[in-house]
Parts: structure tokens; C-alpha cells; sequence
């Protein structure tokens, strides 16, 4: 089994969203659209793209050499700080060193555009996450997250136009 770490392409889209189904319970619930996968994709391509990654386990088969997705990791870079968003791995591939390995990728590409600093964050139910980002040098910093749901200029627009 080889893995291979390379830039996410259009065609990837299905294999990515069933991979975040599974390992993100909370992308499946509709009260949520903030967790809809396919438009955080479609977001991701509009903006620097290049930094949204995917794993894939080459195996051979009956039709030659294929690659199956196993991770991704999504990041980005607004000058000042790194962040980091879905990193994903497939569970029976757990354990083998593919978040790792996307995580250094993911840092490997922020330090070569400057970035200082990759920030991220988890929700706090999830402690074997944290755990494994402590492994890898990740600290809590002291502050409080913070966040504002936005309307898009859309939603805006329909809300003026009802009223």
C-alpha cells in the first residue's frame, strides 16, 4: 500500500464529502448549514485551492493502479495566521500515520507562502483529537473563540426584498 499526499481535484468532490459523513457526524445535521460539505468545498476552489489537500492509498486491482481517497486536510492562509479545517481520516486507516503525514504536508505548504503560525480548532467532545494534535506540538492558546454566523449577500437581498 503506497499513500500519496496531493492537491484535492473536482472529481474527488463524492469520495471527500462520503469521507467527512463518516468521520464528521455533525456535517449530516441539516439545522447546521454552516457544516454542508459540498458548499465548503465549493468555497475551498474559490479560494486558494491549492491548499486543500487529500490522501490517497494506491492499491492494484484487476484494472490496474488505483488510488482511493483515505484524508484530507484543508487549510488556508490570510497573511497573518494558518487554519486548519478538515482534517479527515478514514477509520479502518486510522492509526497509520496518514493525519500525520497530511499535517506535516499542510505545514510544509503554509511555511513556504511565510505563514508564522497554523492555528486550529476542535470541539471540545472530542478529546482522543486533541489528543492527537497535543502529540504533533499543538497547544491550547489562552483565548476564546469566537464566531458570528454572516448572511450572504444573497440571503441578505431576499430578506430586503420581503420586507
Amino acid at each position: 500500500m503506497t499513500i500519496t499526499i496531493r492537491s484535492f481535484a473536482e472529481d474527488d468532490t463524492e469520495a471527500v464529502i462520503a469521507l467527512w459523513l463518516e468521520v464528521f457526524p455533525e456535517y449530516q445535521d441539516t439545522s447546521r448549514p454552516q457544516r454542508n460539505p459540498r458548499l465548503s468545498i465549493a468555497n475551498k476552489l474559490g479560494t486558494q485551492p491549492e491548499l486543500f489537500f487529500v490522501a490517497t492509498r494506491t492499491h492494484d486491482d484487476e484494472h490496474g493502479s488505483r488510488g482511493t481517497i483515505v484524508g484530507t486536510a484543508m487549510t488556508g492562509y490570510d497573511g497573518h495566521r494558518g487554519w486548519l479545517y478538515s482534517l479527515a481520516v478514514d477509520p479502518r486507516m486510522q492509526r497509520q500515520g496518514i493525519g500525520t503525514r497530511l499535517m506535516r504536508h499542510a505545514e510544509n505548504a503554509l511555511a513556504a507562502r511565510g505563514c508564522p503560525k497554523l492555528n486550529l480548532q476542535v470541539l471540545l467532545d472530542k478529546p482522543e483529537v486533541l489528543a492527537f494534535y497535543e502529540s504533533l506540538g499543538y497547544r491550547a492558546d489562552a483565548v476564546v473563540s469566537l464566531g458570528k454566523r454572516l448572511e450572504s449577500p444573497a440571503s441578505q437581498t431576499a430578506h430586503i426584498s420581503h420586507n
